[in-house]
C-alpha cells in the first residue's frame, strides 16, 4: 500500500500602484494622506469593463476627493481594499 502525501501551499500578493498620474493628498473617510489619481486613470489601473466600474463610482465603496484644480480623484487605499474585496478602516 502506498503512502499519499498533500502538500498545499498558500500566497498572498500586493499590488501597489503609483504612476505618473498619481498625487498625494487628504483623503477624509480615510482620515490620513493617500495616493489619490483621477477618475479617468481609473480604467487603466483596475482593469474593470465600464459597467463594473460605473456602478463602484456610483457607490460608496470608493474615496472620492476634489483636488486643487476641481477634477475629481479617487484614493487608491479604497480602490485596492475594493479590488480585494476588504473593507477599509
Amino acid at each position: 500500500m502506498a503512502k499519499q502525501t498533500t502538500i498545499t501551499v498558500e500566497t498572498d500578493s500586493l499590488l501597489i500602484v503609483r504612476g505618473r498620474n498619481s498625487t498625494r493628498a487628504w483623503c477624509p473617510k480615510c482620515g490620513a494622506e493617500a495616493e489619490m489619481v483621477s477618475i479617468e486613470s481609473m480604467g487603466v489601473i483596475t482593469n474593470l469593463d465600464r459597467s463594473k466600474l460605473e456602478k463602484w463610482l456610483n457607490s460608496d465603496v470608493l474615496h472620492r476627493s476634489k483636488s486643487a484644480d476641481g477634477s475629481a480623484q479617487i484614493c487608491l487605499n479604497s480602490l485596492l481594499a475594493r479590488v480585494l474585496n476588504t473593507k477599509i478602516r
